[in-house]
């Protein structure tokens, strides 16, 4: 996997290749080229600090002003801006949003030249006369979302640091010190898991940090903040730094603030051992702000609904802190051994991606319902969706999950035409019903003496305190099983990551005393999901899903009936059975069909030309849902149920 990982980043490792066996600024030996790329070989640290200034106070026109003050010694330098990002598994570093780049020593300009092959790469010669240079230079944030995720708004920034840094090439990030400042918007707070040294106004200084842990340090600041304590009196704290649009949408409800607090308890239960000297949850609730959910280790950067705090009856993206702390344990402490590099811009390999989100799926789905933040109902409701669309995954029958592990680097989240048959970042879901497999064998074998929490707590959990991270590799994750339960895990694995199952692996659930089954109407949770994503959801019936916006198509599923009529995603439905289209008007004519052996119409719009398509479809709606299984354990409630305190 990491060979193919490196062929289809061949441009990465070439660019690296430049740096081969040369002296860079002084570090001697410091990067060599070997059949997988560039390696830092040199342990030398970077000599002196770097000192990083950002002013964020330029927020109307969403632009962040950078000064670099650096140590340097004579002769050729290699300023890189980092490429490889953690979390991204895959080369995203927003290179074109850097403009502005000029650079002075001695008060005199030194002109840079980007390297020919590596955009990220900028060359330059130091003069004999300059030991420190002045780097000045822009993030120009995105101003729409067409240009990329928005991270500033009248009201909130996010600012990820790998953004606004140059750093030498030819040492490790764990070897380059730098001494971050951030000039904030008036008046506004902040969360971060960076130590504060001085705050004056505005102005915030930070302790000196390596860069990999600057990188790994993001801050959320906004307008209307509020920090929650939540696990008051804790030698080890853990906080939620909220920011958002509004004022009174900080107002997090009680039992809200209880399940918080019950998610970090319950991880404690599973994992035993807190692997950072505090967490902070950056949390944006806003329309404005771009969503996202992004692991790190002593913190992590989620951006929901508005309403997440203020509306407990909200249920689709629960499970999204549950799944970014987890990410402290399983990705940022144990981290697959393919993805460790030395710095920001050497290519990462993702093969065991599947144990990285796909275990971290399963555990942050299973700690949602242990906290409360869903019912054990709820869970059920959710897990019935990922199941559900699984088995309905036609691109197993030629593409791996083992191979989905490729797509960060391939095309990141960029959205494709037919998801289902080309399959996307499977790794995860996929992942979380593997993971559900192995714990209810687990279960069954010991006679429901052990269980997945026992490989948790000893594979995830060990070394208590400590923060320095520790891989793992496939080798490792067998040896784990096989201490917890002996069974041949290696080609348990092997079968359902590398080959091509004719179904979704839903043994786990068949285990855990349910099965998959359809009713002809959604659940609450299915309702919620719909509502808040803005479609209408008939995968299950004719095979596609319908955008409530504009009535546009945006999902077909490969070898559904409408595929079969020749239906795609950029079709807009105009009629059903020749009346104006609207949801329910399509509900009632799939349900009627079921008497009849009439194909339903559907009139669409086809770029600018429209056409009538007749889907031979009659076994009404369907919807997912779990169904207890007679006779057997329900082991699913026991994987869900809370741990006790």
């Amino acid at each position: 996997m990491l060979i193919k990982k490196i062929l289809l980043n061949r441009v990465a490792c070439l660019l690296l290749a430049g740096f081969a066996a040369t002296t860079i600024n002084g570090a001697a030996g410091a990067a060599t080229d070997d059949a997988a790329g560039a390696t830092v070989a040199s342990g030398a640290a970077y000599p002196g600090n770097i000192i990083l200034r950002v002013d964020t106070t330029d927020i109307d026109r969403r632009i962040y002003r950078v000064q670099e003050t650096m140590p340097v010694a004579a002769g050729a330098l290699t300023l890189l801006y980092p490429q490889w990002l953690p979390g991204n598994h895959a080369p995203t570093g927003p290179i074109e949003q850097l403009a502005g780049l000029v650079i002075h020593g001695n008060e005199a300009r030194i002109d840079w030249t980007r390297d020919s092959i590596n955009p990220y790469a900028f060359r330059l010669d130091v003069p004999a006369d300059v030991t420190s240079l002045k780097l000045e230079f822009q993030f120009i944030s995105p101003i729409d979302v067409s240009q990329g995720r928005i991270v500033a708004t009248p009201d909130i920034l996010g600012l990820q640091w790998n953004t606004v840094v140059l750093y030498p090439a030819g040492y490790a990030s764990n070897r380059i010190m730098f001494e971050p400042k951030i000039v904030l918007p008036h008046g506004w707070q902040f969360g971060s898991s960076l130590e504060t040294n001085v705050r004056t106004g505005d102005s915030v200084s930070f302790q000196s940090i390596a860069l990999d842990r600057l990188v790994d340090s993001p801050l959320f600041a906004g307008r209307h903040f509020r920090r929650f304590d939540l696990d008051p009196g804790a030698r080890v704290p853990v906080h939620l730094d909220v920011v958002a649009d509004a004022e009174r949408l900080l107002d997090m409800t009680p039992q809200l603030l209880n399940a918080h607090r019950m998610l970090v308890q319950q991880a404690d239960r599973l994992y035993g051992s807190r692997h950072f000297p505090h967490y902070d949850f950056l949390l944006a609730l806003s329309d404005c702000f771009g969503g996202i959910g992004l692991e790190h280790h002593l913190s992590s950067e989620n951006g929901t609904w508005r309403d997440y705090a203020t509306d407990a009856s909200l249920l689709d993206g629960r499970s999204l802190l549950p799944h970014e702390f987890t990410h402290s344990w399983n990705g940022k402490f144990r981290r697959p051994a393919d993805l460790t590099t030395a710095n920001f811009n050497m290519p990462m390999g993702d093969s065991l991606l599947w144990v990285y989100e796909g275990q971290t799926q399963y555990w942050g789905n299973v700690l949602t319902a242990r906290s409360g933040l869903l019912t054990t109902e709820q869970a059920r409701y959710a897990l019935a969706l990922t199941a559900a669309s699984y088995d309905h995954r036609s691109g197993r029958a030629w593409r791996s999950l083992a191979d989905t592990t490729n797509q960060p680097a391939m095309a990141y989240r960029r959205s494709v035409g037919w998801p289902n048959w080309q399959r996307t970042q499977d790794y995860y879901s996929e992942g979380q019903l593997i993971w559900l497999d192995a714990d209810t064998k687990i279960r069954e074998l010991s006679r429901d003496r052990h269980s997945l929490d026992d490989f948790a707590r000893s594979f995830f959990g060990i070394d208590p305190g400590r923060v320095d991270p520790l891989v793992y590799t496939f080798a490792d994750i067998v040896t784990g099983l096989n201490a917890v339960q002996s069974y041949d895990w290696a080609t348990f694995l092997h079968d359902r990551v590398d080959g091509h199952p004719d179904k979704a692996p839903l043994d786990g659930l068949t285990r855990s005393g349910w099965r998959l089954a359809y009713a002809d109407k959604p659940n609450a949770y299915q309702r919620d999901v719909a509502k808040r994503r803005k479609e209408d959801d008939f995968s299950y019936s004719l095979g596609i899903t319908i955008a409530a916006s504009n009535d546009r198509i945006s999902e077909v599923l490969w070898d559904s009936p409408a595929f079969n009529a020749g239906i795609n995603a950029a079709m807009t439905v105009i009629a059903v059975n020749g009346d104006a289209f609207d949801p329910e008007t399509l509900e009632r004519a799939i349900t009627a069909a079921k008497a009849t052996q009439t194909p339903i119409d559907l009139l669409v719009k086809n770029f600018d030309r429209y056409q009538t398509v007749r889907i031979d479809y009659h076994d009404g709606l369907r919807y997912p849902y779990l169904q207890r299984i007679d006779g057997t354990l329900d082991r699913l409630a026991q994987i869900l149920a809370p741990r006790k305190l």
